[in-house]
Formats: structure tokens, sequence, C-alpha cells
């Protein structure tokens, strides 16, 4: 039986919502890692910044795109590895 059209777009209205939802998760996710990066203390225009991403995707693509969870020693700023070598 197939589903009639008002169906279809309930379904596709849920997934709209789930998709705007999971980007603004990603969306904090890489924000909160290219600040403690110091990404935000960085002045270049959207433009630049944007192309440097790029290439970063670009770059975790060629390797596989390695998809694991971070723990908290292996924070991305490198910080936790910085104060060990440091001390």
């Amino acid at each position: 039986m197939k589903k009639p059209s008002s169906r279809i777009k309930e379904e596709i209205a849920k997934l709209q919502e789930q998709l705007k939802a999971a980007e603004t998760r990603e969306a904090e996710r890489i924000g909160r890692i290219a600040l403690k990066a110091g990404i935000g203390e960085v002045e270049a225009d959207d433009g630049k910044l944007l192309a440097a991403f790029e290439d970063l995707a670009k770059r975790f693509r060629e390797r596989g795109g390695e998809t694991r969870k971070l723990t908290p020693a292996q924070n991305p700023s490198g910080a936790a590895s910085r104060a060990n070598s440091e001390a």
C-alpha cells in the first residue's frame, strides 16, 4: 500500500527537524574544538577560514576519516600534552 502524500510530507518535516538538530550538535562540537585550538583569536576573514577548514576536512577524508570518540586525555588542542611536557 502506498503512503499518501500528506504522510510523506510529515515524514519529511520530521527528518528536516532531525537534520537541523544533528547539524546543530555537529556545529557546537566543531565550534568547541576550534575555540580550544585558538581559532576564535585568529583574525581572518570567513573565506580564508572556510578554505582552511575545507583543506582540513580533505586531509581527514584522505586519511580515512577517523571517527572514533576522543577521551579527555586526547584533548584536540593538545593542552594536556603541552602541560605535561612543560612540567
